[in-house]
């Protein structure tokens, strides 16, 4: 059973909109969704108290930017004693085109140094997470200042159905568990 959602992102407006903060826009929208009131800050995160199936979940956005996120997760899973499979991390994928995404129950970062960070701190492998694409620059010497680049217009109406999909499968996930929500989660959004 999942007991916190943690999105990914870079605390600031400068990065707001930007690929890398997908998991804070996904967090964000949940948040929405839930008409989720009750907000501390607390565990170096944003922390908000939501009420799902009748018991209560964290939504969490990291305010320890992108690469040390890992600090945060760590705190919050000692102070609540949250088990790391109890956890569900959402954030951005450069391996997977806009429009798509993929939740996994365990595996390595690929990459993701925000998970990397969480992988290190946790010191397992095994928490699920859910990937949303972001897509890849085609000149691999700009990835960095491809993730923390904006949607383009064309792409917001994309962004737009990811979002709704990411906060559709998250509350599936949460009503169920990650292994019974994987079929609608990882289906095709366009």
């Amino acid at each position: 059973m999942i007991k916190a959602v943690v999105g990914l992102g870079n605390p600031g407006k400068e990065y707001e909109r930007t690929r890398h903060n997908v998991g804070f826009m996904v967090l964000d929208q949940l948040v929405s969704r839930l008409r989720v009131r009750d907000y501390t800050e607390e565990c170096l995160s944003h922390l908000y108290r939501a009420k799902v199936g009748g018991r209560e979940v964290f939504l969490v956005k990291p305010q320890t930017y992108m690469n040390n996120s890992g600090l945060a997760v760590f705190n919050l899973l000692e102070d609540y004693q949250i088990l790391p499979e109890e956890l569900l991390v959402v954030h951005d994928d450069l391996d997977l085109p806009l429009g798509k995404m993929r939740l996994r129950t365990e595996g390595s970062s690929g990459g993701h140094h925000g998970v990397e960070s969480i992988i290190r701190e946790i010191k397992t492998e095994r928490f699920p997470r859910l990937k949303i694409g972001i897509g890849r620059p085609k000149d691999k010497s700009k990835v960095v200042q491809y993730v923390l680049s904006p949607f383009s217009k064309e792409e917001e109406p994309i962004l737009l159905k990811v979002l709704e999909r990411a906060t559709e499968c998250i509350l599936r996930v949460l009503e169920t568990s990650p292994e019974s929500s994987m079929n609608f989660c990882n289906a095709p959004i366009l």
